[in-house]
């Protein structure tokens, strides 16, 4: 047993986060419940303080768990990256976004490793958690880290164990979703998995570190092209009359051969719209065309155009033009219920509004503003609702579905409503003031 390995069994290791966002968190909270001491990194200091300081930066992680990690002294957050070698295991939970044109963007997963090569000491366990191409922890990640004169899989172990969170999800949580795991080793694998496994139910090791991180890809690559599927039927459906949401609850009615996908406004997250591109990118390298994933990302990305496109013409049909109408935005984050902003179509949407000549406001219970994100700054603050706000607004449009609305009310006080969530589906009155989208 390496010093490691027993340092694991007795839970005298030292876990690092590097990345305290919707990843990196709720894995702090995960560890310290089963009472390992965790060194949390992160160069927003702002985000560091805040959270030294015992409270929350997310919705569904609250205060108090974030108080009592901190008073139990087995959790602190720090910007001071010389710290990474104190600790016995390294878990990165950076962004992975896309660039301009649409292709992996590793300029996170760079410097983490770069950061980490700097520091790095022999027995250490590294085990990155970002979405990636298959290939990236071997051909990218272990030269960077091997910059320190330390061997992979013989000085220090390498891993790679994609993150599964699903912020809002009250049926799974951090500690009940299984964990995939992969090594560049055997030993690599199992030590990772006797890690998380303090800390999480189950392991899934497979056997390589290519293996783990397609399994991330094909999760999202199937559920991207699932909703595409539903948003072109959508589309096609609405031109014959027919509710596709109707025919969703029938078709799921029956008891095998058919999983429910919804359509929506468009994408969000950091999954869903981004790790398909991943792999096509990947595929190209192999000479492999991906027309199929490429075709479920298309139609999913122009889904704002259509909901646009159906806001114009409800508006045409009261006789009033998009250009200088007042619109409100219901909902910001990318689903219900959260406070997640990252790819949210919502901003997509405004932006596109704003473009178009109409007078733009939102609002959401749990975004009062908006925040600088990498590729937008809208420099927004949330709208409180009332009758007579709602009644000021030529249309108002449900981006997200929170269940903090009052449907039935807002239908009632505003003069259009688009909704692009089948959310107003109960709503009996005011039915001649709905266009679904």
């Amino acid at each position: 047993m390496t010093d490691l390995e027993r340092k694991i069994k007795n839970k005298k290791a030292v876990v690092g986060v590097l990345g305290l966002g919707y990843v990196g968190l709720p894995l702090v909270r995960e560890f310290t419940l089963a009472g390992l001491k965790v060194v949390g990194f992160d160069i927003d200091e702002k985000k560091v303080k805040i959270l030294n300081s015992g409270k929350s930066i997310i919705k569904h992680i609250p205060h108090s768990q974030v108080k009592k990690m901190v008073q139990s002294k087995l959790f602190v957050a720090t910007s001071n990256m010389a710290r990474l070698k104190s600790v016995d295991a390294i878990l990165v939970c950076v962004p992975t976004p896309l660039t301009e044109n649409r292709e992996p963007d590793m300029r996170f997963i760079i410097a983490s490793s770069e950061t980490i090569s700097k520091y790095l000491r022999r027995g250490q366990l590294i085990v990155f958690e970002s979405t990636t191409y298959p290939g990236t922890t071997r051909e990218l990640v272990a030269p960077i880290l091997e910059k320190s004169g330390l061997k992979a899989g013989k000085d220090f172990y390498l891993a790679y164990s994609p993150e599964r969170e699903d912020p809002g999800n009250k049926n799974f949580t951090t500690k009940t979703i299984p964990k995939v795991v992969g090594g560049l080793t055997s030993k690599g694998c199992n030590i990772a998995c006797k890690l998380y496994n303090t800390a999480i139910d189950t392991m899934v090791p497979v056997s390589s570190l290519e293996a783990a991180e397609a399994a991330k890809i094909l999760e999202n690559v199937y559920r991207c092209i699932n909703i595409a599927m539903v948003n072109e039927l959508k589309m096609v459906f609405d031109r014959m009359g027919i509710d596709v949401w109707e025919v969703i609850k029938a078709a799921s009615t029956k008891p095998f051969g058919f999983n429910a996908f919804y359509p929506g406004p468009g994408l969000g997250g950091h999954c869903i719209p981004i790790d398909p591109f991943y792999l096509t990118w990947k595929a190209r390298q192999y000479g492999m065309p991906t027309r199929f994933i490429e075709l479920a990302g298309e139609i999913n990305t122009n889904m704002p155009d259509y909901v646009i496109a159906k806001t114009m013409e409800a508006l045409n049909e009261r006789e009033k033009s998009l250009k200088g109408s007042k619109v409100l935005v219901l909902g910001l984050a990318y689903k219900k219920d959260i406070d997640d902003l990252r790819e949210s179509p919502s901003i997509e949407l405004i932006e596109r509004l704003r473009g178009k000549g109409a007078k733009v406001d939102y609002n959401d219970p749990y975004i009062p503003k908006t925040p600088k994100q990498r590729q937008h700054d809208l420099k927004m603050s949330s709208k409180k609702l009332s009758a007579r706000m709602l009644a000021s607004y030529d249309v108002v449009l449900i981006s997200t579905d929170h269940s903090d609305y009052d449907y039935g009310w807002i239908v009632k006080n505003s003069k259009l409503v688009v909704d692009t969530r089948n959310s107003t589906v109960g709503v009996r009155r005011g039915r001649s003031k709905i266009v679904k989208a």
